[in-house]
């Protein structure tokens, strides 16, 4: 067991949650509320999903609602972190673009069991990894486009299409958001030894098959983030996606010069 859940636990874990407020605090970052929200989130829903996970793992329909729960949720919080408007709906398209194709060619080769066992993390890895590379992605472009607007006007005054014009200041800050996954898939092993790998070792399994399971969800996971980089910069590429007025774009929203 590789942790002793006790009273201790508890202390240590609270603690760690006040360290990292305090910090938050002290450095003036601004999420010091966030963190400890996030926190006390996080202990109530793994709770939560401690007491029905159980049952979700041997009821059919209930493992496939449980995924699309998890899959609403992460729309919801990825569309609320790149904008406060109604377009944050949007944002649904780059992660069920990225998710579902990729799980369903899992489960339709049988590499993945339709099991809630198995299906269940793996569909969650995916989701995550689509949401991380979601937010950043559209926040990074959206930033760009209105600190760099000028260029956008630029482009339109050469002839060039709104899309085009966005495209061609938003692409390189939107790439940014493939760069936490391919420096963990570049560095498993030497850096880090992911909950998948470690899992499966305490779990028993033999470091060969452990290994082989963690290079699956990492490729896999670079499949979805990509899908998910490149469906969101068109959204905002193309004004789908946007947070106010069309100072940031150049442009109005329908993707004509």
């Amino acid at each position: 067991m590789l942790l002793t859940v006790n009273v201790t636990f508890g202390a240590v874990l609270a603690v760690l949650l006040t360290l990292a407020a305090v910090v938050a605090a002290v450095a003036h970052l601004g999420r010091s509320r966030e963190i400890v929200v996030a926190g006390a989130r996080a202990a109530a829903q793994l709770a939560a999903v401690s007491l029905v996970i159980g049952w979700v793992v041997h009821a059919l329909p209930a493992l496939f609602g449980f995924v699309l729960l998890m899959y609403s949720v992460a729309v919801r919080t990825a569309g609320r972190r790149i904008t406060r408007n109604g377009t944050w709906w949007w944002v649904a398209l780059p992660i069920a673009a990225g998710v579902f194709p990729v799980l369903g060619a899992l489960l339709l080769t049988g590499v993945v069991p339709v099991k809630g066992i198995a299906l269940v993390p793996v569909a969650g890895i995916l989701i995550g990894g689509a949401l991380t590379a979601t937010v950043l992605a559209g926040r990074r472009a959206l930033d760009e486009l209105r600190q760099r607007h000028g260029e956008v006007e630029a482009g339109l005054a050469l002839g060039l299409y709104a899309r085009d014009a966005r495209l061609e200041v938003a692409r390189t800050p939107a790439s940014d958001a493939l760069l936490p996954g391919l420096d963990q898939t570049r560095t498993v092993g030497l850096v880090t030894l992911p909950g998948a790998f470690v899992g499966m070792l305490l779990g028993g399994a033999s470091p060969l098959l452990a290994g082989a399971v963690q290079l699956f969800v990492l490729v896999a996971l670079l499949a979805v983030q990509a899908i998910a980089v490149a469906v969101v910069l068109e959204l905002v590429a193309r004004g789908r996606l946007h947070r106010d007025g069309t100072g940031e774009y150049g442009a109005d929203r329908t993707g004509r010069p």
